[in-house]
């Protein structure tokens, strides 16, 4: 009588977990570590800002998904990882968004130069329905998108001579991003562009292979950029921001608990990467400047805008993403 007893009670029970686990959220089962691209350094505030998101993740899941983040490019440069998060051999990527343009135009009109009046006029247009737009478009192409990240104004830099006109360009060899729009910005500047994986801009100044570059701040002086090039003129061209984007695959795995969970770990990052970029922007600066670096504050930018104004048009042609330029500048 025990033993019949003993058995049907564990049938009981087996019955009891089996609809337990029926009704409980797929994929709020299984333990995950979502492993996540950087190729900047562990100390950059991108990097440290996906560890915050990862340690709320891990809190707010009770430590079943967690992040593993593989920074200074150890799974390739931004454009190989890219191409690894679309089939979801990398869970989570944080890239700029001028190498997605390639396949997503939204991505390509973040980018345009001399879109952005400020990084005020940026900020109201990531951070508000235009903003989210662009991340839900995302979908489409195979990414989810979660948050922006700063990325700072880019501006150009170079060992030959101070920018102070457009005709100062002319002839010198600038490392862009791998992106055609970019590779055309510089070349209607006057400039030779050079499209080079980040990692190779600081070998590529020290051989001669290129004479200049063009980034944010931080970018210039973290990677030593400043001490081979010691010109810089603040053209601000273009303030195309970083991205946070999830594998297709990865998020068909969270249930929309987890998925919620992950957005808003992103956004409360966001914020924090914000406070850390500022003050980096500001110490990379006084950095430069106390070595000596030449930085020139731009007083033409009207006829710079003028020569890549042709550019601007044309990959903002389509209706789509000429209504989608038209929310941008109506921002400010």
């Amino acid at each position: 009588m025990g033993g019949m007893f003993a058995i049907a009670t564990g049938r009981a029970a087996a019955l009891a977990l089996a609809c337990l686990l029926a009704l409980w959220p797929a994929g709020d089962l299984a333990a995950r570590e979502f492993r996540v691209a950087d190729t900047q350094p562990a100390d950059y505030p991108t990097v440290k800002a996906l560890e915050l998101m990862g340690a709320l993740i891990a809190e707010r899941t009770g430590g079943r998904h967690r992040l593993r983040i593989f920074h200074s490019r150890q799974l390739g440069e931004e454009k190989e990882t890219i191409e690894q998060t679309r089939i979801g051999a990398i869970d989570i990527n944080r890239t700029n968004v001028a190498p997605l343009a390639s396949f997503i135009p939204e991505a390509n009109i973040l980018a345009l130069p001399f879109l952005f009046s400020s990084v005020e006029h940026l900020h109201r247009v990531l951070d508000g329905p235009v903003g989210d737009d662009i991340l839900a478009g995302f979908e489409r192409y195979g990414l989810i998108g979660l948050a922006f990240y700063d990325s700072g104004a880019r501006s150009i830099y170079n060992s030959v001579r101070p920018i102070r006109r457009v005709e100062d360009l002319k002839g010198l060899r600038i490392r862009v991003q791998q992106s055609d729009m970019m590779v055309e910005m510089m070349r209607a500047l006057g400039a030779e562009p050079v499209a080079l994986p980040y990692g190779q801009v600081s070998v590529s100044l020290v051989t001669g292979l290129i004479q200049g570059a063009e980034n944010n701040w931080p970018s210039y002086v973290t990677t030593d950029h400043y001490r081979a090039a010691r010109h810089i003129t603040l053209t601000e061209h273009t303030m195309s921001p970083e991205v946070l984007v999830v594998s297709r695959k990865a998020w068909d795995e969270l249930s929309a608990a987890d998925r919620d969970i992950f957005r808003a770990a992103a956004r409360a990052s966001a914020r924090a990467m914000r406070e850390q970029w500022l003050k980096l922007e500001q110490t990379s600066r006084r950095q430069a400047e106390a070595a000596g670096v030449t930085v020139v504050t731009l007083e033409d930018r009207d006829s710079f805008e003028q020569a890549v104004r042709p550019i601007v048009q044309r990959f903002s042609a389509d209706p789509p993403l000429a209504a989608l330029v038209a929310r941008i500048r109506q921002a400010r």
